[in-house]
């Protein structure tokens, strides 16, 4: 067996080692440059230049190529530019305003299906139009109905019209409240918007007067419809059932389908909610004079009757027609001002006074219940704005609040089964409603 190398033996080797290795690199860089200096001085490096066709710089032109191709491409994407219809404004006066051409406009006009929508603008309504940089109307887009949606295309003497189909939901929501303040406040906290409030009021409007028969404690319960477009609400629906307990007196509303398609309100019993007449003519408003024999006169000073119910409101605010019938007078009467008066037949006269001007009827047409006859003012002996309304059954002035109005016919018995398997789960989902109403009350 060989003897294992000491330490020391060991150091000596790597020593020797090292110094050979440092001796070959100082021999080598020595002797390199050289070896390169022979190389470079006996090999000449001989070059030439051969000249070939080239084509002609096309940069430029390409450049200007791709940026005309860019702006004929900008100007054909559309620039829409919104306008809202302001209140009182036309269609011609939008067309000036965006400095474009009323020949445009007759063009568009004499497309059938575009004659009305543009010449029936209403306040709020919003349409959208694409004009090229020469002022040229490429383009109009607007809402036909809540259902769709219309895109006009014109190029050069073609107008091409698309119209798109839009998702409308009807989402049934059931709601209650109980009457701390108001009807507002109570509907509010309970999550029901102002469009169903005023439908409510609108609906029990003829037996329960919303301007001085609500107490506190009364409550309601309502199971009503929300609209949603694409998957948005867009506004508040229809009431499909809705029961309101008032002063202890409870009453029922159900809307009714028949089978053509129209739609009407009934009580449980199967009788119309909607009355020969309007209790009160005028939307949530105050009573700021009843009906009385002997009242001071606000400007006279003096005592006299006062034959009808006064509603104070803003000027402005309009009046509806109290029940159907025919304007017997519209015109100026002494201290009444500017007023209106409706004969409704079999005896029956409504008169509207003080107002600040007449809707659309004159003596001898015919109105319908809820039409706009006038509109509140302060015209005659008035000292405010009001509408001063009497109710007179053969000559013989009534108060409109506390008159019997006759009731209307209920449905047929053939309509009646049909309308009582309508409304029997409605009825249900009111009971339970109401129920829940009455244990959070305790």
């Amino acid at each position: 067996m060989a003897p294992r190398p000491t330490t020391t033996q060991s150091r000596r080797e790597k020593w020797l080692l090292a110094s050979m290795v440092a001796a070959t690199v100082s021999l080598t860089a020595a002797i390199g440059p050289g070896f390169a200096n022979a190389s470079l001085d006996d090999y000449q490096v001989q070059r030439w230049v051969q000249p070939l066709p080239l084509p002609e710089p096309e940069t430029a032109a390409i450049e200007h190529e791709a940026d005309a191709d860019h702006a004929a491409e900008i100007a054909e994407v559309p620039q829409w530019r919104q306008v809202e219809i302001q209140s009182g404004q036309t269609m011609g006066a939008v067309f000036s305003s965006l400095s474009l051409s009323h020949r445009q406009l007759h063009r568009l006009l004499e497309q059938p299906s575009l004659r009305e929508p543009l010449t029936r603008v209403r306040a709020g309504a919003r349409f959208e139009f694409d004009i090229d940089a020469d002022n040229t109307l490429r383009g109009l887009r607007f809402e036909r109905d809540e259902a769709s949606f219309v895109t006009v295309l014109i190029d050069g003497d073609s107008i091409e019209q698309q119209v798109t189909e839009r998702d409308i939901q009807y989402r049934v929501n059931m709601a209650s409240g109980l009457i701390e303040g108001s009807l507002f406040g109570a509907a509010s906290k309970a999550g029901i918007g102002n469009g169903t409030v005023l439908e409510l009021a609108k609906v029990f409007g003829y037996d329960i007067d919303f301007t001085q028969d609500l107490r506190v404690g009364d409550r309601f319960s309502v199971v009503y419809e929300e609209v949603y477009r694409d998957g948005e609400r867009l506004r508040s629906g229809d009431i499909v059932a809705a029961s309101f307990l008032n002063q202890g007196k409870l009453y029922h509303a159900f809307r009714y389908t028949f089978a053509d398609g129209r739609s009407e309100y009934f009580d449980r019993d199967g009788r119309p909610m909607k009355k020969s007449f309007l209790r009160v003519p005028v939307e949530f408003t105050r009573i700021s004079s009843q009906f009385t024999t002997a009242r001071k006169h606000p400007v006279l000073g003096t005592m006299r009757a006062h034959r009808g119910v006064d509603y104070a409101a803003r000027t402005g605010t309009p009046i509806m027609a109290a029940g159907e019938g025919r304007v017997s007078f519209a015109g100026w009467q002494n201290g009444y001002g500017h007023t209106v008066i409706i004969d409704h037949g079999r005896g029956y006269t409504t008169l509207y006074a003080h107002l600040s001007k007449f809707g659309k009827y004159r003596k001898g047409t015919r109105v319908r219940q809820g039409d706009t006859i006038g509109y509140v003012g302060s015209s005659g002996l008035a000292t405010g704005p009001h509408l001063h309304y009497e109710f007179r059954v053969n000559g013989a002035h009534r108060d409109p609040l506390k008159v019997t109005l006759p009731k209307p016919e209920p449905l047929p018995k053939s309509e009646l089964a049909r309308f009582q398997q309508q409304t029997q789960p409605l009825l249900a989902k009111l009971e339970l409603l109401d129920g829940k109403q009455r244990y959070a009350a305790r």
